[in-house]
């Protein structure tokens, strides 16, 4: 079968959606850092939308840490497809926005000089939560990390994306170019600010009079919505029959997306709203809702059902006790800590467990569990806090918290080892290995973990009873008849 590639698209079968415009005449606005999936799912579609109109704000992608997705999509001239899935089938689309994709390990300058140069007015990052080399915890920037200290040593071959935002914007600013805006697409909390912090600090630190003016530059939060499993084999097979090409990375996702922006761009920006996004003043109204509520249902379901021996969130949700707990996890513990509307929240929640029923999503329960110690503080840990700040319970939320550690034991319930991907997988296995059998030791070494934890809630006693009993339940009784009791005394 011929690849997917500019030469081969006019050989896609008729009915499958192409780009509405010539790509020859297209040229790059954005860069962006971290081209994962979610990326090609979410904001490469929205830009899609927009370049027949806008032809000046196509993107070029960059690889950080490894050359997969370059090596994928190069032989394609950046086309892929993205095959929206529900229960009636796949329905497959061409997307053309992304113009090539760089190896930031081996195409370092090329980089660098295309993120200073003045055609490039938006820089947009998904590195992940690991990928800005800050505390979690804090939200502030990590100078031990070993990107940042090698960063700083060598200021203008940077590994790290602060070191590689910091260099760029420090060229444009001798070059007496306007900055760009830096827009993280990453779950991170309050990510347009938590992101100025950190770029700013590792500026400052580099030169203070850089980090004085880079203190300046807009950076814009998001917040970002839209469920994208891991491509399988199988998905690549079904792509390849819709589209009548192999593509080499398809992205399978949902119907459902949402984007919402701060509209401050100084140097200007697309027009994200024809295609959808919704342009506002304030992003963390709606951001709190999707990390308390999305991400904090994934990450206690994943942690849950993968222990449980559920593959897939779908069939998590085939199952009444994990339904009422997740429904009373959003309902009862988070919507009380959220400023919005009842009535929309209600919405957004029914909208959730909809979605996390769809059966044609394989969204790998293993998956979501990946870095969870990064997560933990956003997704579920920040509630936690406000639920004890108004002496309020959190059995629910605790429970999340409790099947996280006994998840990252690394042992399953019939013995069996788990695949445990995180930053800190070595040294929460080594807590683990200490304390395999008392299930309250386990709890104080994990809970000592200041970059999950913070001293607050480590050493906070409502805090440590409620994990601690839930931990302990976990490995007495096992994770079906912990969740049962957990909804049947909460109901």
């Amino acid at each position: 079968m011929t690849r997917l590639s500019a030469a081969t698209l006019a050989n896609v079968p008729a009915g499958v959606r192409l780009p509405d415009y010539d790509r020859e005449q297209i040229t790059p606005g954005i860069v962006h850092l971290g081209i994962g999936a979610f990326h090609r799912a979410h904001m490469a579609v929205y830009v899609d939308d927009l370049l027949k109109t806008h032809p000046d704000w196509a993107i070029v992608g960059a690889s950080l840490r490894r050359p997969d997705t370059k090596e994928a999509l190069e032989p394609q001239d950046g086309l892929y497809t993205v095959a929206v899935r529900d229960a009636e089938g796949t329905h497959p689309r061409v997307i053309g926005s992304i113009l090539k994709v760089l190896d930031a390990n081996t195409q370092r300058e090329e980089l660098l000089a295309l993120m200073a140069s003045p055609q490039i007015r938006i820089v947009s990052l998904t590195v992940t939560e690991k990928g800005y080399c800050h505390d979690p915890a804090t939200g502030e920037l990590d100078q031990r990390h070993p990107d940042v200290v090698h960063d700083l040593a060598n200021p203008t071959a940077p590994k790290s994306a602060p070191g590689m935002l910091v260099e760029a914007l420090a060229r444009r600013h001798a070059a007496g170019i306007t900055p760009f805006a830096v827009m993280s697409c990453d779950n991170l909390p309050s990510n347009g600010a938590t992101v100025k912090r950190i770029v700013s600090k590792f500026a400052a630190l580099r030169d203070p009079a850089l980090g004085e003016w880079i203190s300046t530059v807009a950076f814009p939060g998001t917040m970002v919505d839209r469920i994208v499993p891991s491509t399988t084999d199988a998905d690549r097979e079904t792509v390849a029959g819709l589209i009548g090409a192999e593509d080499a990375w398809p992205i399978v996702t949902e119907p459902f997306t949402q984007w919402v922006i701060e509209d401050h761009f100084p140097d200007g920006r697309p027009p994200f709203e024809k295609a959808g996004a919704q342009m506002v003043s304030d992003v963390e109204p709606f951001e709190r809702m999707k990390l308390r509520m999305l991400n904090g249902s994934h990450s206690t379901m994943a942690y849950l059902g993968y222990l449980a021996g559920y593959e897939y969130i779908s069939d998590v949700m085939g199952d009444a006790d994990f339904v009422a707990l997740i429904h009373g996890l959003m309902t009862e513990e988070a919507m009380p800590t959220l400023d919005m509307p009842r009535d929309e929240l209600e919405s957004y929640r029914d909208d959730l467990l909809q979605r996390f029923r769809n059966p044609a999503l394989k969204h790998r329960t293993w998956q979501i569990a990946m870095d969870g110690s990064q997560k933990l503080p956003q997704r579920l840990l920040g509630t936690i806090r406000d639920r004890l700040a108004a002496g309020q319970p959190f059995e629910r939320l605790g429970l999340g918290v409790a099947a996280w550690m006994r998840y990252v034991v690394g042992i399953d319930e019939n013995g069996e080892s788990i695949d445990v991907r995180d930053p800190l997988a070595m040294r929460m296995m080594a807590i683990a290995a200490d304390n395999i059998d008392d299930a309250e030791e386990l709890y104080i070494g994990l809970a000592a973990l200041t970059e999950v934890f913070g001293t607050d809630l480590g050493d906070n006693q409502t805090f440590g009873e409620t994990v601690a009993t839930h931990l302990d339940s976990l490995f007495e009784i096992g994770v079906r008849e912990t969740v049962a009791e957990v909804v049947a005394e909460n109901d």
